[in-house]
């Protein structure tokens, strides 16, 4: 499946810090950090005041309206904060059902009201200051208030996906910002100004979140949400004033030797740490030293991979869901990585394609599951920082689908401008039930997170416990695909993160296998078909943000298929 539309390649150095660094989407974003740390700021801090900036300059990807996990390392322990959207309290499972009984289409559920969840964006953001930021409150928010009154101007992303976009001028608080007065959509370096962002950063500055979750930000979007024409949906002011962040648990895998890594992810809502690593563990060491050919992945390699990525996903879809309503199979998450079980699922991958993988009984279940069907998962950015006192950040931050629900709310300001809600319920099982009545573990419920695949990651060495890489990526189900590259590129062949980055990207969803379109040469399907295979070529559109520790200081990498980069000292 696709992750997010292409908007061409941009070659990038990798970027040598000695003291502190911060990766971003956007090089405004990366500003805004870098300006947090040489301020005597946190690790925390500049993914806080980059997350900001992005809001203004890539809001197709995240923003206030929306949520995020962010895994944050302080020298000592990893603290895990869990802003995910959640489903209305009036919401069922019936949510996305019609009244024929058949689920809407992702096309169908996705535009307005109906697919909002309540934003967990600025409760996270609130959570991870108190407990570790260093700055001011206010200060977080003044370079992206600057932005948004003096304006800035459109990069070739947003200007790309603007000409594609067909439900946004719908919306006529989003028309009248993005589009002109004929109805074209503004041009690359067109300079946008936003004053209705801008007034709700001030009061957000001012007033903390609770300025977002109650009075006239929170009616503003309930109103707007409520009140769509073709397709209403069910948030109210009392999701949002109820909306909690959570605390998890990180999960931390010991991988390969020699090297040996701990790779610390996000539990459960999100399936991107357990998926990657049943993947990266289903791949042997003894399989590296001919995983790279001519530069490229080999096609003996990528049989294995996508067979490892079928069993993967098919646990996925299977088992993983909001852990405060689904309980994991045997009791723990981490039954899914042990290594008895992977080893019985290890002997399931042979020569040839397997097909469609079956999940596999990692421990005793307290009901049947039906599996989720596939969908479509979508827009995603993601920032990795590093400080100078080496404390550091994997922050992923999701609105959903490109511009989300297509819906604006100026958050009762009047002006032009403001931000996008999400349309993050769509990442529940629009089928919520299969042909017998077996329930999808990822259906809607009251206060039910929907499944992620955002997939924070923080690194460290097996051996001294050092911290040696921060990153993730966007890309809906595909994420997991983009960091496992990363890693294994970075562990088993050497590659310093940035050429990791630049590698095709490859990937399996229990299907077809994905190759990224034109990086491959003619030989590399052909061999996979003669395995059984059936293969696709998709642009698959990565955005992968990381920076590692490399010849005593750090290296940071950004994607070249988006215009991130790495600032730092």
């Amino acid at each position: 499946m696709e992750p997010e539309a292409a908007s061409g390649w941009q070659a990038k150095p990798g970027w040598r810090y000695q003291r502190q660094a911060v990766a971003a989407a956007h090089p405004l974003a990366s500003e805004a950090g870098l300006q947090m740390l040489r301020e005597g700021g946190t690790a925390v801090d500049a993914a806080l005041a980059a997350q900001l900036v992005l809001a203004l300059v890539e809001p197709q990807s995240s923003g206030l309206g929306a949520g995020a996990l962010l895994m944050s390392w302080d020298g000592q322990q990893i603290t895990a904060w869990d802003g995910r959207e959640t489903a209305p309290a009036a919401a069922d499972e019936s949510l996305f059902v019609k009244p024929n009984g058949q689920s809407m289409s992702y096309g169908e559920a996705v535009v307005g009201g109906r697919s909002v969840g309540t934003p967990g964006l600025l409760r996270l953001m609130e959570a991870a200051h108190r407990a570790k930021g260093k700055l001011a409150w206010a200060r977080l928010f003044e370079p992206a208030i600057r932005l948004a009154e003096q304006g800035f101007p459109i990069g070739k992303r947003l200007a790309t996906l603007l000409r594609d976009e067909t439900a946004l001028a719908a919306d006529a608080q989003a028309r009248a910002y993005f589009f002109d007065s004929a109805g074209k959509p503004w041009p690359e370096g067109h300079v946008l100004r936003n004053p209705a962002l801008a007034a709700v950063l001030r009061r957000l500055a001012k007033e903390g979140a609770d300025a977002f979750y109650r009075g006239p930000v929170a009616a503003d979007i309930v109103r707007r949400v409520r009140g769509h024409e073709r397709n209403p949906g069910l948030l109210s002011e009392a999701d949002l004033a109820a909306y909690q962040v959570k605390r998890r648990e990180a999960i931390c895998t010991d991988w390969r030797e020699a090297p040996a890594w701990r790779v610390c992810g996000f539990p459960p809502p999100s399936s991107g740490h357990l998926a990657l690593m049943q993947i990266l563990t289903l791949l042997p060491a003894s399989e590296a030293a001919t995983g790279l050919a001519q530069g490229l992945q080999a096609p003996g390699w990528l049989h294995r991979y996508s067979e490892a990525a079928k069993l993967a996903y098919a646990d996925r879809d299977l088992y993983i869901a909001d852990p405060d309503f689904v309980p994991a199979p045997g009791g723990r998450w981490d039954s899914l990585l042990a290594p008895a079980y992977l080893r019985q699922r290890a002997a399931l991958i042979g020569p040839r394609s397997m097909g469609i993988a079956e999940a596999g009984r990692p421990g005793d279940l307290s009901l049947a599951w039906a599996p989720q069907a596939a969908q479509q998962e979508h827009g995603t950015s993601h920032i990795s920082v590093v400080d100078a006192a080496g404390r550091a950040v994997a922050m992923t931050t999701t609105i959903e689908a490109g511009f989300g629900s297509r819906l604006m709310s100026d958050g009762g300001s009047g002006r032009a401008g403001g931000f996008l809600l999400n349309n993050e319920l769509t990442d529940f099982a629009l089928r919520p039930r299969d042909d017998q009545g077996r329930p999808v573990a990822n259906r809607v419920e009251p206060g039910k997170r929907p499944r992620s695949s955002m997939s924070p990651t923080l690194v460290f060495d097996g051996r001294d416990g050092r911290l040696l890489m921060t990153l993730g990526s966007p890309g809906g189900q595909t994420i997991i695909h983009f960091v496992a590259k990363t890693l294994l590129a970075s562990h088993d062949w050497g590659l310093d993160v940035q050429r990791a980055i630049e590698l095709p990207n490859v990937g399996n969803f229990n299907g077809p296998t994905v190759l990224e379109r034109g990086r491959f040469p003619a030989t590399t399907a052909a061999a996979l078909r003669e395995r059984g295979h059936i293969v696709l070529e998709r642009e698959f559109t990565s955005g992968l943000q990381a920076i590692e520790r490399r010849d005593g200081g750090w290296l940071g990498g950004a994607d070249p298929r988006r215009e991130g980069v790495v600032l730092g000292d």
